[in-house]
Protein backbone atom coordinates (compact mmCIF):
# COMPACT_ATOMS: atom_id res chain seq x y z
CA UNK A 1 0.00 0.00 0.00
CA UNK A 2 1.26 3.46 -0.95
CA UNK A 3 1.84 6.46 1.34
CA UNK A 4 -1.23 8.88 1.01
CA UNK A 5 0.45 11.55 -1.08
CA UNK A 6 0.03 15.41 1.04
CA UNK A 7 -0.42 18.48 -0.52
CA UNK A 8 2.80 19.97 1.45
CA UNK A 9 4.66 17.46 0.29
CA UNK A 10 4.13 18.42 -3.60
CA UNK A 11 4.38 21.83 -2.94
CA UNK A 12 8.20 21.33 -0.83
CA UNK A 13 9.51 19.32 -4.50
CA UNK A 14 8.04 22.05 -6.42
CA UNK A 15 9.89 24.40 -4.64
CA UNK A 16 13.26 22.25 -5.13
CA UNK A 17 12.36 23.06 -8.81
CA UNK A 18 10.45 19.65 -9.87
CA UNK A 19 8.46 19.74 -12.68
CA UNK A 20 4.13 19.06 -12.57
CA UNK A 21 5.31 15.84 -14.90
CA UNK A 22 8.06 14.83 -12.42
CA UNK A 23 5.79 15.46 -9.19
CA UNK A 24 2.44 13.94 -10.96
CA UNK A 25 4.02 10.82 -11.70
CA UNK A 26 6.25 10.64 -8.32
CA UNK A 27 2.88 10.89 -5.93
CA UNK A 28 0.53 9.79 -8.52
CA UNK A 29 -1.37 13.28 -8.18
CA UNK A 30 -3.45 14.29 -11.61
CA UNK A 31 -1.42 17.88 -13.15
CA UNK A 32 -4.50 19.04 -13.11
CA UNK A 33 -5.02 18.72 -9.19
CA UNK A 34 -0.93 20.17 -8.71
CA UNK A 35 -2.07 23.02 -11.21
CA UNK A 36 -4.49 24.15 -8.03
CA UNK A 37 -1.96 23.31 -5.45
CA UNK A 38 1.30 24.81 -6.88
CA UNK A 39 -0.43 27.76 -8.95
CA UNK A 40 1.37 30.56 -6.63
CA UNK A 41 4.65 28.19 -5.90
CA UNK A 42 7.61 30.04 -7.22
CA UNK A 43 9.16 27.28 -9.64
CA UNK A 44 12.82 27.39 -11.48
CA UNK A 45 13.58 24.31 -11.93
CA UNK A 46 16.53 22.29 -11.33
CA UNK A 47 19.40 20.42 -12.45
CA UNK A 48 17.79 17.18 -13.03
CA UNK A 49 14.73 18.72 -14.68
CA UNK A 50 17.21 20.70 -16.78
CA UNK A 51 19.15 17.60 -17.74
CA UNK A 52 16.03 15.51 -18.42
CA UNK A 53 14.22 18.27 -20.70
CA UNK A 54 17.01 20.38 -21.84
CA UNK A 55 17.67 24.01 -20.92
CA UNK A 56 15.65 25.56 -23.35
CA UNK A 57 12.36 23.66 -22.96
CA UNK A 58 12.94 23.91 -19.08
CA UNK A 59 13.44 27.80 -19.13
CA UNK A 60 10.28 27.69 -21.26
CA UNK A 61 8.22 26.11 -18.82
CA UNK A 62 9.80 28.60 -16.19
CA UNK A 63 8.63 31.39 -18.16
CA UNK A 64 5.22 29.71 -18.48
CA UNK A 65 4.42 29.34 -15.28
CA UNK A 66 6.25 32.87 -13.72
CA UNK A 67 3.58 34.13 -16.58
CA UNK A 68 0.65 32.21 -14.97
CA UNK A 69 1.58 33.36 -11.49
CA UNK A 70 1.00 36.95 -12.42
CA UNK A 71 -1.99 36.00 -14.13
CA UNK A 72 -3.41 34.24 -11.56
CA UNK A 73 -1.97 37.00 -8.81
CA UNK A 74 -3.91 39.75 -11.18
CA UNK A 75 -7.03 38.04 -11.49
CA UNK A 76 -7.30 37.43 -7.85
CA UNK A 77 -7.06 40.74 -6.77
CA UNK A 78 -9.83 41.51 -9.41
CA UNK A 79 -11.80 39.03 -8.02
CA UNK A 80 -11.72 39.69 -4.14
CA UNK A 81 -13.56 43.16 -5.20
CA UNK A 82 -15.99 41.64 -7.13
CA UNK A 83 -16.53 38.76 -4.71
CA UNK A 84 -16.40 40.75 -1.68
CA UNK A 85 -17.46 39.38 1.70
CA UNK A 86 -19.55 36.46 1.93
CA UNK A 87 -23.29 36.91 3.89
CA UNK A 88 -24.92 34.33 5.08
CA UNK A 89 -27.66 34.57 2.14
CA UNK A 90 -24.59 34.05 -0.17
CA UNK A 91 -23.15 30.85 1.51
CA UNK A 92 -27.13 29.82 1.84
CA UNK A 93 -27.79 30.00 -2.15
CA UNK A 94 -24.19 28.52 -3.43
CA UNK A 95 -24.64 25.65 -0.89
CA UNK A 96 -28.13 25.30 -2.24
CA UNK A 97 -26.43 24.90 -5.55
CA UNK A 98 -23.73 22.82 -4.61
CA UNK A 99 -26.62 20.27 -2.73
CA UNK A 100 -28.88 20.33 -6.44
CA UNK A 101 -25.60 18.88 -8.06
CA UNK A 102 -24.53 16.84 -5.78
CA UNK A 103 -26.65 16.51 -2.99
CA UNK A 104 -28.72 13.15 -2.37
CA UNK A 105 -31.58 12.22 -4.78
CA UNK A 106 -33.36 10.11 -2.63
CA UNK A 107 -36.89 11.17 -1.33
CA UNK A 108 -36.20 12.20 2.47
CA UNK A 109 -32.47 11.40 2.43
CA UNK A 110 -30.43 14.64 3.09
CA UNK A 111 -26.72 13.72 2.17
CA UNK A 112 -23.79 14.97 -0.21
CA UNK A 113 -20.93 13.63 -1.78
CA UNK A 114 -17.58 15.00 -3.10
CA UNK A 115 -14.11 14.42 -3.74
CA UNK A 116 -13.06 18.28 -2.99
CA UNK A 117 -11.91 18.80 0.84
CA UNK A 118 -13.00 22.42 -0.31
CA UNK A 119 -16.28 21.67 -1.46
CA UNK A 120 -17.55 19.24 1.55
CA UNK A 121 -15.94 21.80 3.87
CA UNK A 122 -18.10 24.15 2.67
CA UNK A 123 -21.27 22.04 3.11
CA UNK A 124 -20.73 21.32 6.20
CA UNK A 125 -20.81 25.10 7.07
CA UNK A 126 -23.62 25.39 5.11
CA UNK A 127 -25.63 22.42 6.90
CA UNK A 128 -24.13 24.57 9.94
CA UNK A 129 -25.85 27.81 8.68
CA UNK A 130 -29.32 25.49 8.38
CA UNK A 131 -29.10 25.12 12.29
CA UNK A 132 -27.38 21.55 12.20
CA UNK A 133 -25.03 20.16 14.74
CA UNK A 134 -22.48 18.38 14.86
CA UNK A 135 -23.48 15.15 16.34
CA UNK A 136 -25.66 14.94 13.53
CA UNK A 137 -23.46 14.22 10.61
CA UNK A 138 -22.35 10.76 9.77
CA UNK A 139 -19.23 10.80 7.09
CA UNK A 140 -18.51 7.75 4.90
CA UNK A 141 -15.61 7.24 2.57
CA UNK A 142 -15.20 5.73 -0.93
CA UNK A 143 -11.39 5.20 -1.32
CA UNK A 144 -9.59 3.22 -3.89
CA UNK A 145 -7.09 -0.10 -2.41
CA UNK A 146 -3.81 2.09 -2.96
CA UNK A 147 -4.79 4.20 -0.30
CA UNK A 148 -3.91 4.25 3.47
CA UNK A 149 -7.31 4.39 5.28
CA UNK A 150 -6.17 6.24 8.22
CA UNK A 151 -4.58 8.91 6.76
CA UNK A 152 -7.36 9.23 4.58
CA UNK A 153 -9.52 9.02 7.63
CA UNK A 154 -7.56 11.94 9.29
CA UNK A 155 -7.45 13.74 6.40
CA UNK A 156 -11.21 14.17 5.68
CA UNK A 157 -11.77 14.52 9.60
CA UNK A 158 -9.70 17.28 9.52
CA UNK A 159 -11.03 19.46 6.30
CA UNK A 160 -14.66 18.80 7.60
CA UNK A 161 -14.15 19.28 11.17
CA UNK A 162 -16.78 15.84 11.66
CA UNK A 163 -14.57 13.65 14.19
CA UNK A 164 -13.42 10.51 13.16
CA UNK A 165 -15.97 8.89 15.65
CA UNK A 166 -18.45 9.78 13.45
CA UNK A 167 -17.36 8.28 10.44
CA UNK A 168 -18.89 4.33 9.26
CA UNK A 169 -17.08 1.54 7.40
CA UNK A 170 -14.90 2.74 4.94
CA UNK A 171 -16.23 1.27 1.40
CA UNK A 172 -13.52 0.42 -0.94
CA UNK A 173 -14.15 0.91 -4.88
CA UNK A 174 -12.96 -2.93 -6.09
CA UNK A 175 -14.96 -2.80 -9.16
CA UNK A 176 -13.81 -5.24 -12.05
CA UNK A 177 -13.91 -2.42 -14.79
CA UNK A 178 -11.90 -0.12 -12.71
CA UNK A 179 -8.87 -2.49 -12.24
CA UNK A 180 -7.10 -0.83 -15.06
CA UNK A 181 -7.52 2.62 -14.11
CA UNK A 182 -4.28 5.20 -12.74
CA UNK A 183 -4.77 4.88 -8.74
CA UNK A 184 -4.22 7.58 -6.78
CA UNK A 185 -6.39 9.95 -9.59
CA UNK A 186 -8.32 10.97 -6.26
CA UNK A 187 -5.52 11.06 -3.30
CA UNK A 188 -7.95 11.16 -0.74
CA UNK A 189 -11.08 9.09 -2.48
CA UNK A 190 -14.51 10.53 -2.04
CA UNK A 191 -15.94 11.27 0.98
CA UNK A 192 -20.55 11.06 1.59
CA UNK A 193 -22.15 13.05 3.88
CA UNK A 194 -25.21 12.43 5.47
CA UNK A 195 -27.17 14.39 8.05
CA UNK A 196 -29.57 12.92 11.00
CA UNK A 197 -32.26 13.62 12.59
CA UNK A 198 -31.00 12.61 16.21
CA UNK A 199 -34.28 13.42 17.52
CA UNK A 200 -34.82 16.46 16.12
CA UNK A 201 -38.03 15.86 13.91
CA UNK A 202 -37.17 19.30 11.58
CA UNK A 203 -33.96 17.93 9.95
CA UNK A 204 -36.12 14.44 9.30
CA UNK A 205 -38.00 13.94 6.02
CA UNK A 206 -38.84 17.52 6.41
CA UNK A 207 -35.67 18.91 6.05
CA UNK A 208 -35.30 17.00 3.04
CA UNK A 209 -38.23 17.99 1.46
CA UNK A 210 -37.87 21.69 2.38
CA UNK A 211 -34.34 21.10 0.52
CA UNK A 212 -36.34 19.91 -2.50
CA UNK A 213 -38.04 23.04 -2.31
CA UNK A 214 -35.69 25.51 -2.14
CA UNK A 215 -33.80 24.22 -4.99
CA UNK A 216 -37.21 24.26 -7.19
CA UNK A 217 -38.00 27.65 -5.51
CA UNK A 218 -34.64 29.13 -6.62
CA UNK A 219 -34.65 27.86 -10.19
CA UNK A 220 -38.10 29.27 -10.83
CA UNK A 221 -36.61 32.23 -9.92
CA UNK A 222 -33.60 32.19 -12.39
CA UNK A 223 -36.35 31.16 -14.68
CA UNK A 224 -38.23 34.21 -14.07
CA UNK A 225 -34.83 36.79 -14.82
CA UNK A 226 -35.11 35.61 -17.90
Amino acid sequence: MHNLPTRETAIDLRKQGYSYLYISKELGIPKSTLSNWLSKVPYKPNEEVIKLYGKARAAAGEKRAQVLKTELNELRETVLVEIGEITNRDLFIFGLAIYLGEGSKTNGIVAVSNSNPEVMRCMVAWFRLLGVETDQFTARMYIYPDLDNSQCLQFWSQATTIPESQFQKTILDLRSKKKNRTFKKLPFGTLHINVRARGRKEFGVRFARKIQVWSEVALEKIKERD
